[in-house]
């Protein structure tokens, strides 16, 4: 049920953007919903991250599987249990680039016997390294229709991914990295009992929207073309902050244009939040350094200290009445 309405929020998107590129409200949905979108995305991106910035931690809490930083005869694990801010940043780095905490991760089955059994589970971890990295590059890609000149990395990018020269125009090999990822990603979720019982709205409407936006950008590239020129034309307009909107840039550009907007409006309230999130999380840029640093908790109460030489003389009359003699050593 909530794939087929994540699916049918999608088609409702397409729908929308093709009755409009056909009821002349190409200049709303070319250039006021995307304006309003970047709006939204940039002050729903800052009030997150502020908010998670002004979360107070009080303990150190990184999650670590390695040995922690103690005696000298003892091997710490540098990138497990990190205890200096160089080694945290290695460590984030690994993670953010690379994924390296689910490149480990595992999956628990139970067969005959019964016997429960864990395997290694690399397919994840290699198709959501190909979505991300495939997406980041399309993203720089997509540079040369809001520049001019054009950046030569952003060139050098294009060749590089058209590097084997099949058709005409190139096909980029992140087109079909992302429709591969995107394919495992949404079939894991219907093929995998335990993942479509916990699969909610949030997990399939992402996927599908991006999947719409994928879809249509190679359509237009390899089946129904449009007018290149009009695209960057609309693009440095858009951001030298004096919007036109050229003619001849067709439904199938409305509605790549519109999925792209409702991913960039919906990006802050979704769970792909996670870009910004991962830089936040405690369990993983903290360094794990509690046995070498004093860490003191922010939310303890002011509380006055009280010696033993001055309880001795608060109580000095009752421990002589009971016989007491105190003395220190």
């Amino acid at each position: 049920m909530n794939a087929l309405l994540s699916l049918l929020a999608v088609g409702v998107l397409i729908g929308l953007a093709a009755l409009a590129s056909g009821a002349g409200l190409g200049f709303v949905f070319a250039v006021v919903l995307p304006y309003l979108a970047i709006l939204l995305f940039l002050g729903g991106f800052i009030a997150k991250i502020v908010g998670w910035a002004k979360s107070p931690v009080p303990f150190r809490i990184p999650t670590v599987s390695g040995q922690q930083k103690a005696l000298d005869w003892i091997p710490q694990n540098k990138l497990e249990s990190p205890v200096t801010g160089f080694q945290v940043f290695v460590r984030m780095a690994l993670e953010v680039l690379f994924f390296r905490s689910l490149f480990r991760n595992t999956r628990a089955e139970l067969r005959e016997g019964p016997r429960l059994v864990y395997a290694a589970d690399k397919f994840l971890w290699l198709f959501a390294l190909l979505f991300h990295w495939s997406f980041l590059v399309i993203f720089i890609r997509h540079l040369r229709f809001f520049t001019e000149p054009v950046p030569f990395f952003v060139t050098a990018l294009e060749s590089l991914d058209g590097f084997f020269e099949v058709g005409i125009p190139f096909l980029f090999l992140t087109d079909l990295a992302i429709l591969a990822a995107l394919a495992f990603l949404l079939g894991r979720r219907f093929a995998n009992p335990q993942v479509r019982y916990i699969s909610l709205f949030a997990d399939y409407f992402p996927l599908f929207l991006i999947l719409g936006i994928v879809v249509t950008g190679v359509l237009m590239r390899h089946f129904a073309k449009v007018d290149i020129h009009a695209v960057k034309a609309l693009g440095v307009s858009l951001l030298s902050l004096s919007p036109a909107v050229p003619a001849g840039l067709g439904a199938l550009f409305f509605i790549h244009l519109f999925l792209v907007t409702t991913l960039i409006a919906y990006f802050p309230w979704s769970k792909l939040m996670h870009l910004g999130g991962v830089f936040m999380s405690p369990t993983r840029n903290l360094a794990n350094n509690n046995r070498t640093v004093r860490h003191v908790n922010p939310w303890n109460p002011d509380v006055k200290p009280h010696s033993f030489d001055a309880w001795k003389e608060e109580f000095k009359d009752e421990i002589a009445q009971a016989g007491y003699k105190l003395e220190r050593d």
